[in-house]
């Protein structure tokens, strides 16, 4: 394991209890050796893992999930353990191909990030017929789901709204803000918007608001640039968006617009680029989630359903959720924590998500100084 993995497995241990409150917190608890939804025959380790991955563009999935994962389940397999894994590059029918693939090759379990929540419905079902339980990962799909890990998604959208009214102040209702939501067919973007609107509704005024197509920068930077044609630009005073990715075509958007002091803009993932705009001021705050925590509990899930059809013995304690197919679906929730420039160090740094070599380069020496992180 690389130091940065190492780093981050700490980070996983010193979190695992507020994990297992959070979760103890969620209604309708079920337990820790539950039955899931789904279950497969007993297996010893010599079990064949399927991990069906959203998107490639997103920095999080190559650089923390899937490795992660991997690692975890030869961990947890005394090195049996095998991982299949294909990603569907943000397309549904390449995604809904991607299981039947799966099917095929008879693995034991599939991890299922949904690209479509509700396109997977079918695959998931075919999945279940075939023997084979589907574990969703981060996104809530659709369908005869055996268990499910992510972070508290409507949290999220409150911790960016909450951000957002911090750095507006006094000045909330002086101008009009743009919400940039991610796109539709992620169950997690109307969560993280209703979220948001539960805080932002009554104390801003909202002057536009999209749903992105495929959370692609692009389009919200063609969003941006269309809503501070209609708005003005002197009438934009801040910026929702849901993720990173998006707020960096945001920015560019502004800048374009020619304008010179930059609205808050709010974002998700931590990702390196936002760190680094984060440090210069040009992106206000992300929400920092711990993929090494989540990644490490579906790894757990996996494997415990593969090998006994239940969560036996993957030492999790979980509640229970609702898809719009099924109740009672065993979950274990992540917390969620505000990234602004109070707190890079403790968060990205300190649990070695980025070293200091890497965010501080020769174009944010003098902001990482100002920050004091040396």
């Amino acid at each position: 394991m690389n130091t940065r993995m190492r780093r981050a497995a700490i980070a996983i241990a010193t979190t695992a209890m507020a994990v297992s409150l959070a979760a103890c917190g969620e209604a309708g608890n079920s337990g820790d050796g539950d039955e899931t939804k789904g279950s497969s025959k007993p297996k010893g380790d010599d079990i064949t893992v399927g991990l069906l991955l959203p998107e490639n563009q997103t920095a999080r999935y190559e650089k923390f999930d899937k490795p992660i994962i991997e690692e975890q389940i030869g961990k947890l397999t005394n090195g049996k353990g095998k991982v299949e894994y294909l990603n569907a590059k943000q397309d549904a029918t390449i995604q809904s191909q991607q299981i039947d693939t799966m099917i095929t090759k008879k693995v034991d379990v599939l991890i299922l990030d949904a690209v479509d929540y509700k396109a997977v419905a079918n695959g998931v079902k075919k999945a279940k017929e075939a023997g084979i339980p589907v574990v969703a990962y981060d996104r809530l799909a659709e369908g005869p789901i055996a268990a499910y890990t992510s972070f508290d998604n409507t949290e999220v959208g409150k911790t960016q709204g909450e951000a957002l009214l911090k750095a507006l102040g006094d000045k909330a209702k002086d101008g009009q803000i743009v919400m940039m939501n991610g796109s539709v067919t992620d169950p997690n973007a109307a969560q993280f918007k209703a979220g948001a609107h539960s805080v932002l509704d009554g104390k801003v005024n909202i002057g536009k608001e999209y749903d992105t197509k495929e959370w692609k920068p692009e389009n919200a930077n063609a969003n941006m640039e269309g809503a501070i044609s209609a708005l003005g630009k002197d009438k934009v005073i801040g910026v929702y968006s849901a993720n990173d990715g998006m707020a960096g075509g945001i920015i560019t958007a502004l800048k374009g617009a020619g304008i010179s002091k930059l609205p808050p803009v709010t974002g998700q993932d931590a990702e390196l680029a936002a760190v680094q705009r984060i440090i210069t001021g040009e992106q206000y705050m992300s929400v920092f989630k711990s993929y090494p925590q989540e990644a490490e509990t579906v790894a757990k899930m996996a494997v415990a359903i593969a090998k006994t059809g239940k969560l036996d013995g993957a030492g999790l304690q979980t509640s229970t959720v609702d898809s719009g197919t099924d109740k009672g679906i065993p979950s274990v929730i992540v917390p969620v924590v505000s990234l602004t420039q109070e707190n890079i160090k403790a968060t990205v740094i300190d649990q070695g998500y980025y070293t200091l070599d890497e965010i501080c380069t020769a174009k944010y020496k003098a902001g990482c100084d100002k920050l004091g992180l040396k």
